[in-house]
């Protein structure tokens, strides 16, 4: 079966820190092109940050650059997010996505894990 699992959202003060994880089975994980997305209530899904099948190349969007990092253990089939200085604007629901390289469509989507950064 074929399924992307994600942990580690939460509740979070600004300026605080989360590591979001994904962990993948019933697919070749290492074939993957692994994404974060998130979407905000009354919002478009956007991406967040991307990383390539070895992990050597990384792509983010300008709002998140400098703040989140994305790497991904093809040992463990799982990817991570690292965010750190979060602000409000970073509240959302956080979506891993699996798209195996050269094909126009995902593999699979996770279920979703909330992140909320409030005082």
């Amino acid at each position: 079966q074929v399924q992307l699992v994600e942990s580690g959202g939460g509740l979070v003060q600004p300026g605080g820190s989360l590591r979001l994880s994904c962990t993948a089975s019933g697919f070749t994980f290492s074939t993957h092109y692994m994404s974060w997305y998130r979407q905000a209530p009354g919002k478009e899904r956007e991406l967040v940050a991307g990383v390539s099948v070895t992990g050597a190349n990384k792509n983010y969007a300008d709002s998140v650059k400098g703040r989140f990092t994305i790497s991904r253990d093809n040992a463990k089939n799982t990817v991570y997010l690292q965010m750190n200085s979060l602000k409000p604007e970073d509240t959302a629901e956080y979506y891993c996505n699996a798209r195996r390289t050269g094909y126009s469509t995902s593999t699979a989507w996770g279920q979703g894990t909330q992140v909320t950064v409030s005082s």
